[in-house]
């Protein structure tokens, strides 16, 4: 019988890249997407749950029947009850109405017992709503555990086992820029954390939602899961990252719509925020000449999101996607698998 420790290991799956041939504005470019959507759950949080996990057991041995509380936007949500059921344990996630319809669903035919919380939290999410349920969970019942994402060590330090190694081997000796969304911040400093250990040239890029407060200062509404923030990050310093890009919902969405066209490849909400930052900074003066983009999950849950014209209109939106859509392929945008 494999140990708790050992099945925890077991979510660590190198992850596939792949080339992406693409024109715009006149030139073309080759990049890299790492599709973290190759993970057993389908998204990069199986590393940060494994991590969160490993180290809450080496602190306390999470001991059948154990009951995990956290606050998720989705993925980390999956992942962690995968994991748990595992070792016999069980999640309480504390999710909000930006979670989308088919990660709900995958989390209640997983067990997970769900705690929903729809008031927003005043800084364009419901991320503090969230926390301060979890908080109250825990008050009202000691013998639940936290692993806290938002602040545990374990979330930077997993990925810079990790991925950032992955990363360096599958990008190459040319790689000069990642490109990574921040939530929490772990997974890019994380990465970041090995990237400086080993090669200073590479650019750390970290790619955030418009009216995110992790790399903004002015909060605004957001629709995309699992991208930006309603307050700053724990674990973000200014030498973590090079430079941020801030991208609008509508288009990151028209992006994940224009890539799915001309590729048939459908990539969540936050994958299209790194794709669209990547692009902002190819059509620069100085674009990269070997960038990875890494892309947090699939589109497979979004197919009642992103990719749903009803949805787009439900938040109002669906015109400035359209916009953005005609605006990209004006400019030449045009995608091809390398």
């Amino acid at each position: 019988m494999l140990s708790r420790v050992a099945h925890l290991e077991s979510a660590f799956t190198d992850t596939p890249t792949a080339v992406l041939v693409t024109e715009y504005r006149g030139r073309e470019h080759h990049l890299r997407l790492k599709y973290e959507s190759f993970n057993p759950s389908g998204s990069i949080k199986d590393r940060t749950a494994a991590g969160l996990l490993m180290v809450m057991d080496r602190q306390v041995p999470l001991t059948p029947g154990t009951v995990v509380v956290e606050s998720t936007s989705g993925n980390l949500g999956l992942a962690m009850a995968r994991q748990l059921a595992e070792i016999d344990c069980r999640l309480i996630a504390v999710i909000d109405p930006k979670t989308p319809p088919a990660t709900r669903d995958s989390l209640a035919a997983a067990g997970v017992e769900v705690c929903h919380v729809d008031t927003p939290d005043g800084f364009g999410g419901y991320q503090l709503t969230r926390l301060e349920r979890v908080r109250a969970l825990c008050a009202g019942n000691p013998g639940y555990r936290w692993p806290n994402q938002y602040a545990s060590f374990a979330n930077p330090w997993i990925h810079q086992l990790t991925t950032g190694p992955e990363i360096v081997a599958q990008g190459g000796p040319d790689l000069d820029a990642v490109y990574v969304a921040v939530s929490t911040g772990g997974t890019l400093a994380g990465i970041s954390a090995h990237l400086r250990s080993v090669d200073q040239q590479i650019r750390v890029v970290a790619v955030d939602a418009e009216g995110s407060m992790v790399t903004g200062t002015a909060p605004g509404r957001r629709h995309l899961a699992g991208i930006g923030a309603s307050r700053p990050s724990a674990f973000l310093t200014p030498y973590a990252y090079d430079g941020a890009v801030r991208v609008g919902d509508a288009e990151s969405i028209a992006v994940c719509r224009i890539l799915r066209d001309d590729t048939g490849v459908a990539l969540g909400g936050s994958s299209g925020c790194v794709l669209r930052a990547c692009l902002t900074e190819l059509a620069g003066d100085q674009p990269p000449r070997s960038p990875l983009c890494l892309c947090p999950d699939g589109g497979d849950r979004y197919q009642a999101t992103v990719y749903d014209d009803a949805w787009l209109t439900t938040v109002g939106i669906a015109d400035e996607v359209r916009l953005a859509e005609t605006r990209l392929r004006n400019d030449g945008l045009r995608f091809q698998n390398g």
